[in-house]
């Protein structure tokens, strides 16, 4: 008999039961993909599984099950006007690379959904590839599902397309078998006609089992793949919608929950009014988005993953200002998104503190951005008054749009208040505009979406074990060989290529620690080491060159890890751990890791924090951390499982999966982190430590540049050195200088001061008497003249005294100066009064001298590239005045 679940109950039966059947349950990856450069975001359970679907790495287990955290953007306009549409959900999904196929995926599935669930045999209905005979013997021999029951779907004959066979251009694909479960008449569209398959509610998809049996070549051509592999998705908050017999997605337990929450901030009811009810959906999918893509270590951004972060949270904010929610509120209302989803994310309520500051962040910066677009809006009506427009441009929607933050939904809004549209044809080319050069500048990849390179030909079965921790040199075999382009057997005297061994002592680029260089050699070769990186699989490529001799695959190497280059990279890696603990005790713990970088020759750490540091913060830190050097504490490696780790206050990598097994990396009492990277053993290797500069690199990251041991000695000489060269430019010593410095200063103001007062009186001597020039134009006077050799700052000069000269009118002078042209107007308040305006006045005449500009009524200026057009402009300036005056 059917019960009604909860979505974290519904979570766990699912995975339970999964592991009963030998899977191996794996915890959900990041939504930030990982070495995919074809996705945006993780956007299907099977996603981050490709490379052990193509083979390219072995998989932990051939049975594996998950719920994965999903995002999908594809549809974000419909979100809210309708109960279907999702931005986040979770895909609850078994896999089989290469174990068992459609006989077991489809008796598993029937009996999770009857057994398990207890979902009634006669309101589930099967369907399948219309040509899969092999699953239609399945339903009905072996699971026992009469032959009426089953749909089968085929191909459209036109488009060659098919919902029950998925396939994406070339590549492994397959037919599918969907389970439907009839939710009754009241979800039904009253045709007799309808059944599965039909665009009403009434038959909701809550299974597919993909199998994955063919390897087709995107022309229709299908070969039988060796190893077949099962790909089952799930929408979780679809199957809570069967189990708890609700409307929709937005009325299961959890989604409520945030629903609930949305109403009671606002005052309003959901399922009253339809416009409501679309903000009140909207807001509820993106919270949970939102939320979700914090604790993965997304930032609002204006590209990539970032962007799709800052719309949705925008988009939200908006929906909660029409719905009359006053202040900020989207951090509140995340608190009942991790409430609702912490019991499958612990990760949620570790991060909640950075949650919420970002979207507080973030929706601080939307409010500012809705007032500067309300202000550009205006002004544009304003304008388009003026001409007697009712049609708003699609470029000028668009730069409201793309430039501003500003939603079109919310142009379109305001403009039809006041009697307006916009282009929306033109606004739509714009976009596609955009869209294409996005699309022009995406990478050649390969199927999995990474850049295709040789190391995908590699035998996925070899692996690298690095002993590097304790070993600086060491004795192995290799096992594969490349060049760019391909797997050699050898590599000789100047060929570029990589060598891969069965055990390593060299760090591979990894958790921002750059990989060792050095040498491999043999007694007939040598092999310089440039850098050391690590492979899909867990291979270790040293990357460099031959610079003597012979090595051969099969051949037993002598591997040398540079020591000193090692010595240094150990000693910035250390101090990064001693500057993030010291930065978390300055500015406080919600300082975590956004990224970092350590070579030979310094270090680079970016952190979260919302501001940028103080000279005194910068000065506490850096004391701290020479402090901690100073004292010579032991440096410790313990291996223990993660929950181990998390009890001694060790703190993990934000967004980093981890093993069951970890390493962390103790200084004394004052820090513990998890960390596979090489460290000193004691600080005191470390020598001394400088920060050299503290920076913004994104919405609520900084960065810290820092130098340690001998670099920071270099630092200083080198500075001294050119101490000593700039006292010898200014004839002084390193002691004298500021006083020296000082004095040429105040020196060099009284030069520019004088010599801005002969300009200034070579300006009027040039001009001469130009009383007699002023006219009359309408009552007001005007004096429109030239000067020769006077930069756009005397220019002003100049006319600020013409103007005192004249007491009320308008003046307008332009001047050649090396080969260009300053032009600059002026009006006085009566002048402006009977309607003159300088900016519009430059804007008139600017075009004879080949330039643009403008400005405010009362002063305008602009530059120009044609000096023999300077007559016309002057010319022209009585026309342009006599046109706008009353």
């Amino acid at each position: 008999m059917k019960k009604s679940y909860g979505v974290n109950e519904l979570r766990r039966m699912y995975l339970d039961f999964f592991e009963s059947k030998g899977h191996l349950v794996m915890k959900s990856f990041s939504l930030v993909p990982h070495n995919d450069n074809s996705l945006l975001l993780i956007n299907a359970g099977m996603a981050p599984l490709k490379p052990y679907f193509t083979g390219q790495e072995i998989p932990p287990r051939r049975r594996v099950t998950t719920c994965q955290k999903c995002v999908r953007t594809g549809d974000i306009e419909n979100v809210g006007k309708t109960a279907r549409h999702l931005t986040f959900f979770e895909m609850l999904g078994n896999f089989s690379f290469g174990d068992y196929f459609k006989h077991e995926a489809i008796a598993w599935s029937w009996e999770f959904l009857t057994k398990v669930l207890g979902l009634e045999e006669d309101r589930l209905y099967p369907s399948i590839y219309g040509e899969d005979e092999e699953a239609y013997e399945i339903w009905t021999r072996e699971v026992g599902v009469p032959g009426e029951k089953i749909t089968r779907f085929y191909r459209d004959p036109e488009t060659g397309e098919c919902d029950n066979f998925w396939e994406h251009g070339a590549g492994p694909c397959g037919p599918c078998s969907e389970i439907y479960y009839d939710r009754g008449e009241k979800y039904g569209c009253g045709s007799p006609d309808c059944k599965v398959g039909c665009d009403c509610d009434r038959f909701m998809e809550v299974w597919n089992n993909v199998f994955t049996q063919f390897e087709g070549d995107g022309k229709g051509g299908y070969t039988e793949l060796s190893q077949k592999n099962i790909d089952t998705g799930m929408g979780l908050e679809r199957l809570a919608v069967v189990m708890q017999d609700v409307d929709s997605v937005f009325d299961i337990d959890t989604m409520k929950a945030i629903r609930d929450k949305i109403c009671e901030m606002s005052g309003k009811k959901y399922e009253v009014d339809a416009m409501d009810d679309v903000s009140i959906r909207l807001i509820t999918d993106h919270i949970r988005s939102s939320t979700f893509l914090v604790s993965d270590g997304v930032m609002p951004s204006n590209e990539g993953r970032g962007y799709v972060l800052r719309r949705l949270i925008r988009r939200a904010a908006r929906h909660g200002k029409m719905l009359g929610i006053d202040g900020l509120f989207l951090a509140k209302l995340s608190e009942t998104v991790i409430n609702e989803s912490k019991d499958g994310y612990p990760e949620l309520e570790e991060k909640k503190e950075f949650i919420f500051k970002v979207l507080t962040q973030e929706e601080e910066k939307f409010n500012k951005t809705i007032d500067q677009g309300l202000a550009i809006l205006s002004d544009l009506m304003e304008e388009m008054k003026k001409n007697g427009k009712k049609e708003l441009s699609g470029a000028d929607t668009f730069k409201l749009y793309d430039t501003y933050g500003f939603p079109v939904d919310l142009t379109e809004e305001i403009l039809e208040e006041k009697g307006f549209s916009y282009n929306e044809d033109e606004f739509k080319a714009c976009m596609e505009e955009q869209r294409q050069k996005a699309r022009s500048a995406r990478k050649v990849t390969n199927y999995m979406g990474a850049d295709a390179t040789v190391y995908e030909q590699i035998d996925p079965s070899i692996t690298t074990e690095f002993v590097g921790y304790e070993n600086l040199t060491y004795a192995s075999k290799v096992t594969v060989m490349t060049t760019e382009t391909e797997i050699v057997e050898a590599l000789s005297d100047g060929d570029a290529g990589t060598i891969i061994v069965e055990k390593t002592p060299f760090y591979a680029t990894m958790g921002g620690q750059q990989g060792d260089k050095g040498q491999i050699r043999t007694a007939d070769g040598v092999f310089q080491v440039e850098d050391t990186v690590k492979l899909l699989g867990g291979k270790y490529g040293h990357i460099g060159h031959m610079v003597s001799g012979m090595i051969h695959t099969g051949e037993e190497v002598e591997l040398v890890v540079d020591a000193k280059l090692r010595a240094k990279t150990c000693a910035n890696h250390s101090a990064t751990h001693l500057l993030q603990k010291a930065l978390r005790e300055v500015l406080g713990t919600h300082v975590e890791q956004a990224g970092s970088y350590q070579d030979s020759e310094r270090t680079r750490f970016d952190f979260t924090h919302f501001a940028a540091m103080t000279p005194e913060e910068l000065q506490k830190v850096e004391e701290m951390v020479n402090e901690k050097i100073n004292e010579g504490m032991e440096v410790r490696t313990d291996i223990m499982t993660v929950d181990e780790a998390k009890k001694t206050g060790a703190m993990a990598l934000f967004g980093e999966k981890y093993g069951e097994k970890v390493r962390v990396v103790s200084m004394g009492e004052f820090s513990r982190e998890f960390c596979g990277g090489t460290h000193v053993k004691n600080t005191a290797e470390i020598k001394t430590f400088k920060i050299l500069s503290e920076s913004g690199v994104a919405a609520g990251v900084r960065r810290i540049e820092a130098l340690t041991g001998d670099n920071v000695i270099a630092y200083y000489k080198k500075m001294e050195e050119e101490f000593q060269e700039a006292a010898k430019v200014v004839k002084s010593t390193p002691a004298n200088l500021k006083e020296r410095l000082e004095h040429l200063t105040a020196e060099m103001k009284d030069l520019q001061s004088e010599n801005e007062a002969l300009k200034s009186r070579a300006a009027k001597d040039a001009l001469g008497d130009v009383m007699n020039q002023i006219e009359d134009v309408k009552g007001v006077k005007l004096l429109a003249t030239s000067v020769s050799g006077v930069d756009m700052n005397g220019l002003r000069d100049l006319g600020d005294q013409l103007k005192d000269k004249i007491g009320e009118g308008v003046v307008v002078i332009a001047s050649d100066c090396d080969g260009k042209v300053n032009l600059i107007a002026m009006a006085t308040d009566a002048a402006m009064k009977q309607g003159a305006h300088a900016g519009n006045l430059i804007k008139a005449i600017a075009g004879n001298v080949g330039g643009g500009g403008g400005g405010r009524p009362n002063m305008a200026q602009a530059g120009g590239k044609n000096p023999a057009g300077i007559p016309d402009a002057i010319a022209q300036a009585k026309t342009a005045l006599e046109n706008m005056l009353k």
